[in-house]
């Protein structure tokens, strides 16, 4: 016996009444952070901050400091840092690093080196340009202070740390941006002193000159990436390895706020303030969405990421 289906404007409106509630309950958990949430501090992850007191827009090295040149707000970039810095010292211990005269950009500290965890040694960053040259000294005195063993790559072959090289979550491999800031000699390197696999990926677009730009590993095998920053190979390079169902494509508006420049600590994501539609994405895979304003850094074409480096547990 056949019963009547519903008709289709009844079974519409009920759609969007599910849709809806849906959406409502999602954004409440992905509304940007005021007050934040209490979350459980996970003691075997590290990072490496470096208060902004130096900070400010001192030359151009990248399309988003055009236009910027001293016009960023030293206090107003430290409100910000200390809410990012409060949000993350929930999830994870951090240490800092002293700002230094000369080096306003020290703050991105994802851009100090790379640590291989296993090793407890961290390659040190050989910066492109030379108005950034002047960091390293300070960062590879910290790291030897503090009982890293130092990497040095050659000064000739440019390489950026964190700013671009991560590693997937589970640490099997190292996803590794060239083509603006980093030489893509330098993974030969890395792949041949740590023995570990090494994924080159091509960036093609200048305001997305890193790949911690561009591109997110996150927890539970997701990646979330911006597709057009990369050639066709970097493309096919990232389909390849991530199924259809764990890649979070983000589009150009989310991509330019920085969304993938995100830290992720296991179930907890911290970014620049973005679209609803990602941060509700995001939330319906289980990820707690932290989003922060940002602005202040973008100046200078950095967020969340930018502004920190993954240690281990000190």
């Amino acid at each position: 016996m056949l019963t009547r289906a519903p008709g289709a404007a009844s079974l519409k409106a009920e759609a969007n009444t599910t849709m809806a509630a849906l959406s409502m309950d999602l954004a409440a958990q992905t509304t940007p952070q005021k007050t934040l949430p209490k979350t459980k501090k996970n003691k075997t992850n590290s990072l490496l901050m470096c208060v902004p007191r130096l900070y400010d827009v001192d030359y151009v090295i990248n399309p988003w400091m055009a236009g910027n040149v001293h016009a960023a707000s030293c206090e107003l970039a430290s409100a910000q840092w200390e809410l990012l810095y409060e949000a993350v010292t929930r999830i994870a211990e951090v240490s800092l690093v002293e700002p230094q005269p000369g080096s306003p950009d020290m703050v991105f500290t994802a851009n100090a080196g790379l640590l291989l965890r296993e090793r407890n040694e961290v390659a040190i960053s050989s910066f492109y340009h030379p108005e950034r040259q002047g960091e390293e000294t300070h960062f590879r005195h910290w790291f030897r202070e503090n009982g890293y063993t130092i990497l040095e790559l050659p000064r000739d072959i440019p390489f950026e740390g964190e700013g671009d090289a991560l590693f997937s979550q589970d640490g099997s491999r190292l996803w590794a941006g060239y083509g603006m800031r980093t030489s893509k000699s330098s993974h030969e390197i890395l792949r041949s002193a740590w023995g570990i696999e090494v994924v080159s990926l091509e960036l093609v677009d200048p305001r997305f000159y890193h790949l911690d730009t561009c591109f997110s590993p996150l927890d539970g095998g997701y990646v979330m990436y911006y597709p057009a920053a990369f050639s066709k190979s970097g493309v096919k390079a990232i389909e390849e390895h991530y199924p259809e169902d764990k890649r979070i494509v983000v589009e150009e508006e989310d991509a330019v706020r920085f969304a993938c420049n995100a830290v992720n600590i296991g179930r907890t994501i911290i970014l620049n303030n973005v679209g609803s539609g990602l941060a509700i994405e995001l939330a319906s895979l289980g990820f707690e969405v932290i989003q922060l304003d940002l602005s202040e850094f973008l100046r200078a074409g950095g967020a969340a990421k930018c502004l920190v480096m993954k240690l281990r547990h000190i």
